[in-house]
């Protein structure tokens, strides 16, 4: 969407407050034992008390309120009862949400206690290629040279991006246009972004794949080569300078 009014801004404000203070209190909250069904009944017990509707629910049928990816998986990760998380796992929590109209998404990787299996350099290195998009973009900026700043930044340290997964536009609905915010450059890509824009920015990196296929439960995405990857994510609105990061409550780069 495009922001025109200011009662536009305080819905999409309140809306990506809520999605960032759930996944703020759900990484705090998630400790080794517990079930990726308790991590997310525990955000929907946020969401709800908020008063927001779980977006992958509401638009998608999804199997629980929020999406939790434990190491090998990419995304989409159904939070069942069977999924337990141990000490030193790569996990992934992306809260979206509908209040009032307004649609926000953000996500956060993190290593679960102590790093027994050394993932935190990935995670750092995800963050950190996430705030240089961001602040790279501006309205004029074309989509393809932030795909290409953020594929340039992975091989740089050492690691890949999971090319078909992408950022998108959202705002009155989980996906609009621009829909190819793409971690790679396309140079037939001629898409810019605009000034007001809302839209949701997020990176893959990965060890080892460069593609995320669907696994055998119809939602969890995995990579084609294994490996892990680290994602996160802000719901920005586009300016002519540094973007207005809707989703900072989340604290993913504290």
């Amino acid at each position: 969407m495009s922001i025109t009014t200011e009662a536009e801004l305080d819905g999409m404000k309140k809306v990506s407050e809520a999605v960032a203070v759930t996944l703020k209190e759900m990484r705090q909250y998630a400790k080794p034992g517990m079930t990726a069904k308790e991590i997310d009944e525990y955000g929907g017990e946020i969401l709800n008390a908020l008063g927001a509707k779980s977006a992958p629910k509401l638009t998608y049928g999804f199997p629980g309120w929020t999406c939790i990816s434990v190491n090998n998986e990419i995304a989409h990760g159904i939070p069942s009862d069977k999924k337990i998380l141990k000490e030193g796992d790569l996990v992934n929590i992306d809260v979206s949400a509908e209040l009032g109209g307004y649609w926000s998404d953000n996500g956060g990787s993190f290593v679960l206690g102590e790093d027994i299996h050394q993932h935190q350099a990935l995670v750092d290195t995800s963050k950190a290629i996430l705030f240089k998009a961001i602040q790279y973009i501006k309205g004029g900026i074309r989509v393809a040279d932030v795909g290409k700043l953020i594929e340039t930044e992975a091989r740089k340290s050492g690691y890949t991006v999971i090319r078909n997964l992408a950022g998108h536009g959202v705002g009155r609905s989980l996906h609009e246009a621009p829909d190819d915010i793409l971690n790679c450059y396309v140079r037939f890509n001629r898409t810019r972004f605009r000034k007001n824009s809302v839209v949701a920015i997020e990176t893959f990196i990965s060890t080892a794949s460069s593609f995320a296929n669907q696994s055998n439960d119809g939602w969890t995405l995995v990579g084609n080569k294994g490996g892990f990857v680290a994602q996160h994510e802000h719901t920005i609105v586009v300016t002519d300078q540094a973007p207005v990061i809707l989703t900072a409550a989340n604290e993913i780069w504290n």
